[in-house]
């Protein structure tokens, strides 16, 4: 259900993306799912390069937010399954490469957190930390990791 959710939504879950390094995309532990930092990448790709209220705009910043909510489900997917499996978004921690004086993390982490309010309804809203930070992999503006609950 949550997979047609997506579609209707106009939204797709692609293949996980690779690890860039020595590291594995989503680990579960009992009935929670963890995943590793997702970046805004879509076919490989980085889709969004540069600082938060630098070279990427605040609406670029939400928009890569949410992209990396997208690519934490999909790691999620390849590590339970199915979308369906999941009970509830317990937990989202959001980075946000920032230029120098930036402050608005919290909105760019809303990208994230409406897109799994969107798709969960209540069972997508979580707790949430968004951390201004001034390099990410790849030159990458946001970077994301997300715990799930699993039924």
């Amino acid at each position: 259900m949550i997979e047609e959710k997506l579609k209707e939504l106009g939204y797709v879950i692609h293949e996980a993306p690779k690890p860039l390094a020595a590291y594995i995309p989503a680990t579960v532990d009992g009935k929670l799912v963890y995943t590793a930092g997702q970046l805004p990448m879509k076919d490989g790709q980085l889709q969004f390069k540069g600082k938060v209220a630098g070279e990427v705009s605040e609406e670029e910043g939400i928009k890569a937010a949410e992209m990396c909510a997208i690519n934490c489900l999909s790691v999620i997917k390849s590590a339970v399954g199915s979308l369906d499996n999941l009970e509830r978004i317990i937990k989202v921690t959001v980075f946000v490469a920032s230029s120098d004086g930036f402050t608005a993390q919290p909105k760019i982490a809303n990208g994230a957190s409406e897109f799994l309010v969107k798709v969960f309804g209540e069972k997508g809203k979580h707790v949430r930390s968004a951390v201004g930070v001034s390099e990410l992999p790849l030159g990458a503006p946001v970077e994301i990791e997300m715990i799930a609950k699993i039924k």
